[in-house]
């Protein structure tokens, strides 16, 4: 469950933080100041990622345990 869990974590989180780049972006006064807000953006998005990518591997492989 590990290895599908850490394919998923850099899928996921590649596409979480990306969106939370395009959030930061559309948002006037948070790209107003995107130099500080896109690094938290991209740590946010990879460690949001990581109890999703193990909850989702969890449903997809339940007998790997």
């Amino acid at each position: 469950m590990f290895k599908v869990a850490m394919v998923l974590w850099i899928i996921g989180g590649a596409t979480l933080t990306g969106m939370l780049l395009v959030a930061v972006l559309a948002v006037p006064s948070l790209a107003e100041h995107a130099m500080q807000w896109i690094p938290w953006a991209v740590a946010a998005g990879f460690v949001l990622a990581m109890p999703i990518s193990y909850l989702v591997a969890r449903q997809i492989a339940p007998t790997a345990r």
